[in-house]
């Protein structure tokens, strides 16, 4: 589709005339679009010069010149309307497109537009990310670059704060504790163990190391007081010095 001349370029408004809405046909709807308050229709068209004549839309072929059709229908919802010049019953360039969807009509946006909408929406986009990105930024000569958000700070600011569950002791006073019970449950080992609770306890069988006979120890004792007792070796006198002859 050929794009619109910029001075004709009514993408930005709507029309409609709600005492058609509910007869709009196939039949009708170029004569409702031909209103005198349609912003969207150009009087100077062949179609009035038909209308005002009280001839058929048949005789547009027969014209050279801005004419209105009907392009499509979807009834009762939607009508597609094309402005088009004719410069011979075969050949014509189409203009514009306006389509009325319930009783309101709009203008089409030809291809040039809607790309350069998009892309415009685009660039905007782009550029409003890189405007906050460049917002968090900060820069310090002892520092250098770092990113500083608003949003985490307070994020942060508002969660509750989990408080520390105060154990009942330490791992080291755990540890040490172990150690204690195991140093006296070997020195005093268990008399009685019940192997199921409500049983009644058996006895442990306890061995004893058998005690060493009261004459070995007192002969262990004797024997340090008799080597103590034994006199010492006499030591050898130093040699005697003798002169040396000349």
């Amino acid at each position: 589709m050929a794009s619109v001349d910029f001075r004709d370029n009514l993408l930005g408004i709507s029309w409609v005339d709600s005492g058609w809405v509910p007869i709009l046909n196939p039949g009708n709807v170029l004569d409702y679009f031909s209103e005198r308050s349609n912003p969207f229709y150009d009087r100077t068209c062949n179609n009035e010069m038909v209308k005002m004549q009280r001839l058929t839309l048949e005789h547009l072929n027969q014209m050279v010149g801005v004419e209105y059709i009907l392009l499509h229908a979807q009834e009762p919802i939607l009508y597609i309307i094309r402005k088009q010049h004719r410069q011979s019953p075969t050949v014509e360039n189409p203009l514009a497109d306006y389509y009325i969807i319930a009783g309101v009509v709009y203008q089409a946006p030809d291809l040039g537009t809607v790309i350069s909408s998009r892309a415009l929406s685009a660039v905007h986009g782009i550029q409003s990310a890189f405007d906050e990105a460049m917002s968090y930024c900060r820069y310090h000569p002892s520092k250098g670059y770092w990113w500083h958000f608003k949003d985490q700070e307070e994020r942060e600011k508002n969660k509750p704060k989990t408080k520390k569950k105060e154990e009942a002791s330490s791992l080291f006073q755990r540890h040490r504790v172990d150690t204690l019970l195991l140093d006296l449950r070997s020195k005093f080992p268990p008399t009685f163990y019940q192997p199921k609770p409500g049983e009644k306890p058996i006895p442990v069988e306890v061995k004893k190391e058998p005690e060493p006979p009261a004459e070995a120890v007192k002969q262990e004792e004797r024997e340090p007081a008799t080597k103590s007792s034994t006199p010492a070796p006499p030591s050898k006198p130093p040699p005697e010095k003798r002169a040396r002859l000349q």
